[in-house]
């Protein structure tokens, strides 16, 4: 479904401590930088002599293995190519929507193992979701040559606002009854690892920065779905949450002139009740009954039915308006629409272009890219997979891997 992205690196010397440099050795070769002793010494800096003793150290533990030759290593025999062991682990990720979760479980080289869709609704509560999710995680293993204690990290993304320390959801607008509920601390009681949660539009961001070139972040990504989400990825390829893990949480902007549009967070005149995918087919399906799902609208756009295609041409210019604001304040390098609609269609793209360009000014637009997501609807997948290949690969977490491997 998409390729390995690039992971973040912690910064190395030759004076760094050896589970930084493991750990960081590790991440350059999951993430494909860097998958030869020639191309580890030249991007790392370090001598020849500093990798290969790490590297050793690696190998002899079983958790990185030497495969075919690869013809970068100069003159002489060709370099063998590297790779994290399959046996080091596994990393599983839940896409949640609020019908349905894209699920995933990838090795720790960011190899997708099995994928899969499952029709989840976040109505039933916490309590039956989770356990139908850990049922549906439990089962896509199963399909995998992992064993349920190779599981090293579960990362989990919530369509609303989330505290990500906590792991736990805040008064989100969509997920009704899960406010405060422990979703980290449920999920690592039942599968025994570090559990990660977040706000899934995060996620997305993050899988679509890493996934282009370093030099396209900062990025701003806006999910435009049941709701409209965001997530801001900084210049060195790290999320942006704020204070409190409410950044990017754009949804309940307030737009003019829609004082009389109630959203489901309570205010009044949130873009998200006003422009989201949702609040169209909501507007729509009083006119058509047909019209029951986003999945449903995504269709009429892709047929150019034109009411649909009026109805999200006018939702448009709200959501340009927030995020011309946006442009301006956060100074992204590269805007970034996902969602089904947007996918669907260049109407949106094209909308929130004009707004943008019309609205915002030269200096915070003459450089900017705003552009389709690259990876589609698996970018909030990919970037689970490399949040939790992060957390594995951290320096405390990568040495207990490495001790116990060689135990």
């Amino acid at each position: 479904m998409w390729k390995p992205v690039r992971l973040a690196l912690p910064q190395i010397s030759g004076r760094t401590d050896a589970a930084t440099v493991r750990a960081s050795l590790a991440r350059l070769i999951a993430s494909g930088t860097a998958d030869s002793r020639v191309e580890l010494v030249r991007t790392t800096g370090l001598s020849r002599t500093a990798v290969n003793t790490h590297l050793d150290t690696l190998l002899s533990a079983g958790v990185v293995v030497e495969r075919g030759g690869s013809a970068d290593g100069g003159r002489g025999r060709p370099a063998h190519r590297l790779a994290l062991a399959a046996r080091s682990g596994a990393v599983l990720v839940a896409d949640v929507d609020t019908g349905s979760a894209r699920l995933g479980v990838a090795d720790l080289g960011q190899r997708l193992l099995a994928h899969r869709v499952v029709p989840l609704d976040v109505a039933e509560g916490p309590v039956a979701y989770l356990d139908a999710l850990t049922a549906a995680l439990r089962d896509l293993l199963t399909g995998t040559d992992m064993a349920p204690d190779q599981v090293r990290c579960v990362v989990v993304g919530l369509p609303g606002p989330v505290d990500s320390h906590l792991g736990r959801p805040v008064r989100p607008p969509i997920l009704p009854g899960w406010d405060g509920f422990p979703v980290g601390d449920t999920l690592r009681d039942r599968f025994g690892c570090p559990v990660l949660v977040d706000n899934d539009v995060n996620l997305m961001a993050l899988g679509e920065a890493r996934a282009l070139s370093a030099e396209r972040s900062p990025l701003l990504f806006i999910k435009i779905g049941t709701g409209i989400g965001g997530g801001l990825v900084d210049a060195e390829g790290a999320l942006h949450r704020g204070a409190d893990g409410a950044a990017g949480d754009i949804g309940h902007v307030r737009v003019a002139g829609a004082d009389h549009v109630v959203c489901q967070c309570g205010n009044v005149g949130c873009v998200e009740a006003v422009a989201s995918a949702g609040a169209v087919l909501r507007r729509l399906h009083e006119h058509d009954e047909e019209l029951r799902t986003i999945e449903d609208l995504a269709g009429r756009l892709r047929a150019g039915d034109a009411t649909a295609v009026r109805a999200i041409r006018a939702a448009t210019e709200p959501i340009g308006e927030v995020v011309a604001a946006l442009v301006h304040f956060y100074n992204p390098r590269t805007v970034v629409l996902g969602g089904l609609v947007s996918a669907a269609s260049d109407d949106v793209l094209a909308g929130v272009r004009s707004v943008v360009y019309r609205r915002a000014l030269p200096l915070a637009t003459r450089n900017l890219l705003l552009d389709h997501s690259v990876l589609g609807e698996p970018a909030g997948a990919a970037g689970g997979v490399a949040a939790g290949v992060e957390t594995v690969l951290s320096p405390e977490n990568f040495a207990q891997l490495v001790a116990e491997a060689t135990a």
